[in-house]
């Protein structure tokens, strides 16, 4: 029983929390959901690894609450998420985007992970190919120890 309290309360504690308050919500459902999908992409500048969503931080409630105020004007998901680049900078997006200057961060890992698989191919077959069997003369030497 002890068991299954503790993972009722693992189960609470690893669910995400949602930062937003009943203030910030907007009327219109419609609204309220595109912001809540683009704060879901957006970092916390603060917190860094988190959404604003997430984030508690009065920096994440004002960009939640600008976002909000950006799509009460009007203006389109695409839109507001570019004029949080331009006012934050590039770092705001959780997903960075493919560009020129990002296009390292979307290359090395997979050039990374090849050139470590075949480093270790090379390496397996190196150490079987030099690895052969006794000369015929150290095997008449194994033998006279027997």
């Amino acid at each position: 029983m002890i068991w299954l309290r503790a993972l009722l309360l693992a189960l609470c504690l690893a669910t995400p929390v949602m930062a937003l308050s009943p203030d910030e919500v907007l009327p219109d459902p419609v609204l309220e959901h595109r912001a809540r999908d683009i704060s879901a992409g957006l970092r916390c500048l603060v917190c860094q690894n988190q959404s604003i969503d997430d984030s508690d931080a009065d920096l994440a409630r004002d960009l939640r609450i600008l976002v909000r105020e950006r799509l009460v004007v009007g203006d389109t998901d695409d839109a507001v998420r570019q004029y949080l680049v331009d006012r934050y900078g590039e770092y705001v997006l959780l997903n960075p985007r493919f560009n020129n200057h990002t296009v390292l961060l979307w290359v090395a890992a997979p050039v990374l992970l090849v050139a470590g698989l075949g480093t270790l191919f090379v390496l397996g077959r190196r150490k079987r190919v030099l690895e052969p069997g006794l000369t015929a003369d150290e095997q008449a030497a194994l033998d006279e120890l027997k």
